[in-house]
């Protein structure tokens, strides 16, 4: 939500940051999830999947409705932010100690 509210206000982080910014939070987050799960490759990979496109539907959606980005932006930028959210889980269950 903050780099949203930044990019409301912060031309440069609405036309740069955003997209790169988004995914970026969205793996981070598939990595933090897989890191705390308890489960196999399949939770972790699910859950930061999911976690990943949760992530960027609040932020897109905020970002919508101060019509700072176009609608169709939701459906395509949570789409590719749960599979950076997956690629997040992956990476951060490769890490884990068994």
């Amino acid at each position: 939500m903050a780099m949203v509210v930044a990019g409301h206000y912060v031309p440069f982080i609405k036309n740069i940051v955003f997209a790169v910014g988004g995914l970026l939070i969205s793996l981070a987050a598939g990595w933090l999830y897989a890191k705390a799960a308890i489960g196999g490759w399949k939770s972790s990979l699910i859950g930061g999947l999911i976690v990943g496109g949760t992530c960027a539907l609040l932020g897109i959606g905020v970002s919508v409705l101060l019509r700072d980005v176009p609608p169709g932006i939701l459906v395509f930028g949570t789409i590719g932010s749960a599979v950076a959210g997956l690629v997040g889980g992956a990476i951060g269950k490769l890490g884990a100690r068994p």
